[in-house]
C-alpha cells in the first residue's frame, strides 16, 4: 500500500433517506490502493446500505461514490468492470454446479471463451473449490457456497473487492478458510470488508472505517482505533454501547 496512490474506493457525503428515516448520513471516506479495510459497525449501523451505494445497487439520496476513479452513478458499467462484489448471502443458483454458475457469470461479464477458461481455472484453484466443481450448489456447505460467491466476485479479475459480512454464519474452520482466502486475494486487490466482528479486524485488516447509526465515527488503522485501550472498549465507546 502506498499513501500517495489515489484511493480505489471513495465515498463523498453519502446519504440515504427512507422517508423520515436516515439510514446513512453524510459519510465520507477513502480506501487506499492495496489495503484491506474493515468496514466496522454494529448491526443496523448502515454498513450494507453504504456498500450498496458504493457498488451501484442502490442510488444515494445525496453524495457520490467512485470505484477506481469512476463515478458509480454516472458510469455504473465501467465501475462494475473494476469491481467484485459479494453481498451478504450472495445470490447463487442452487440447481447449478459451481462450474455452471461461474461459466454463466463469465459470459455475463463478456469474457471471451479463451479468457473464460483461464478465469475458471484460476478461481477454482485460488478459491479451493475444485473438489465441489461439479456438485449442485444446493448440496454445498455454507462455507463452500461462500467460496463460490468469492470466486464469482473475482472471476473478471477486478481491482476492487467489496465483501459484505463474508464470514457470517460460518463455523470456526470455515471462517479461517475464508479469512485466509481474503488475505491471499488482497495481495493484488484492494478490499473493503464489512463486519461487526472485532476479531475480523485483528485477523486481516490494515485499516478500519467505523460507522454507527449511519454516521462515520472513525477512520484509521486498527492500532489507532485501539490506542489507549482495547478494540472492544473503543468500539463500545464510539458506538455508545449499541449491541453488535
Amino acid at each position: 500500500m502506498t499513501d500517495s496512490a489515489p484511493p480505489l474506493i471513495e465515498a463523498v457525503g453519502l446519504c440515504k433517506y427512507y422517508g423520515a428515516f436516515t439510514a446513512v448520513q453524510d459519510v465520507s471516506f477513502a480506501v487506499p490502493q492495496g489495503s484491506v479495510t474493515a468496514f466496522l459497525g454494529p448491526n443496523g449501523a448502515g454498513k450494507s446500505t453504504t456498500m450498496k451505494m458504493l457498488t451501484g445497487f442502490l442510488a444515494p439520496s445525496a453524495g457520490t461514490a467512485s470505484i477506481a476513479g469512476i463515478d458509480v452513478d454516472s458510469d455504473r458499467i465501467a465501475a462494475a468492470c473494476q469491481l467484485g462484489y459479494l453481498p451478504e448471502n450472495g445470490p447463487l443458483y442452487p440447481e447449478m454446479t459451481p462450474a455452471q454458475q461461474l461459466a454463466y457469470a463469465g459470459r455475463v461479464h463478456g469474457l471471451s471463451p479463451a479468457r473464460l477458461k483461464d478465469a475458471l481455472d484460476r478461481v477454482a484453484s485460488s478459491c479451493r473449490i475444485d473438489e465441489v466443481w461439479h456438485k449442485p450448489i444446493r448440496k454445498l456447505s455454507k462455507g463452500f457456497r461462500q467460496r463460490v460467491g468469492l470466486a464469482q466476485a473475482i472471476l473478471h479479475d477486478p481491482k476492487v473487492l467489496i465483501l459484505d459480512e463474508p464470514t457470517a454464519g460460518l463455523d470456526p474452520n470455515q471462517i479461517q478458510l475464508v479469512r485466509d482466502l481474503i488475505k491471499s486475494l488482497a495481495k493484488d486487490k484492494t478490499v473493503l470488508l464489512s463486519t461487526h466482528i472485532l476479531q475480523e479486524v485483528e485477523a486481516i485488516a490494515d485499516r478500519v472505517i467505523l460507522i454507527s447509526e449511519g454516521k462515520l465515527r472513525f477512520s484509521g488503522t486498527p492500532a489507532e482505533l485501539a490506542a489507549g485501550g482495547s478494540l472492544e472498549a473503543r468500539f463500545r465507546e464510539l458506538t455508545k454501547g449499541v449491541a453488535a
